[in-house]
C-alpha cells in the first residue's frame, strides 16, 4: 500500500481530470449533457483507479487497477477528439488535451509494468 499523492501518474491524472471539467462546462447544455458527463467520469476513473489501487493487497490487484485507468484514458482521448469534430474544441485545445491524456497514459502504463515486475508485498493483517 502507498500514498497515491506521491505518484507522479495520479497528480498528472488528478490535474488532466479538473482540466476536462473545465472545459465540459463551457459545453452547451441542452444538446451535449451526456457527453460532458462521460468526460468528465472517464477523467475522473483515471485519477480515481490509480488512487484505488494504491490501497490494494496485492500487486497484482493494483495493476488491474491501473489496467483500468490506461482504458478510461483510450476512453477520454476518444470522447476529446469528438468534441472537436462536432466543433466543441479549438483544434489546439484539442491537439493540449490529447497531449496531456497520452502523457498520463504513458505514466500509468509506466507504473503498471512497474508494479508487475515488483517483488509481491507480504500480506496484509
Amino acid at each position: 500500500m502507498q500514498d497515491f499523492h506521491n505518484l507522479r501518474a495520479w497528480n498528472e491524472a488528478n490535474s488532466l481530470a479538473i482540466s476536462i471539467k473545465r472545459l465540459t462546462s463551457g459545453f452547451p447544455k441542452a444538446d451535449y449533457g451526456s457527453l460532458r458527463s462521460q468526460m468528465v467520469r472517464a477523467a475522473e476513473l483515471i485519477a480515481d483507479n490509480i488512487a484505488e489501487g494504491c490501497g490494494a493487497a496485492t500487486n497484482a490487484e493494483f495493476a488491474r487497477y491501473l489496467d483500468m485507468a490506461i482504458k478510461s484514458s483510450s476512453e477520454l482521448e476518444n470522447q476529446i477528439e469528438r468534441t472537436h469534430g462536432y466543433g466543441l474544441t479549438r483544434d489546439r485545445d484539442r491537439q493540449r488535451l490529447a497531449g496531456h491524456v497520452c502523457d498520463v497514459r504513458k505514466m500509468t502504463w509506466g507504473l503498471h509494468k512497474k508494479v508487475l515486475a515488483a517483488p509481491q508485498n507480504p500480506a496484509r493483517p
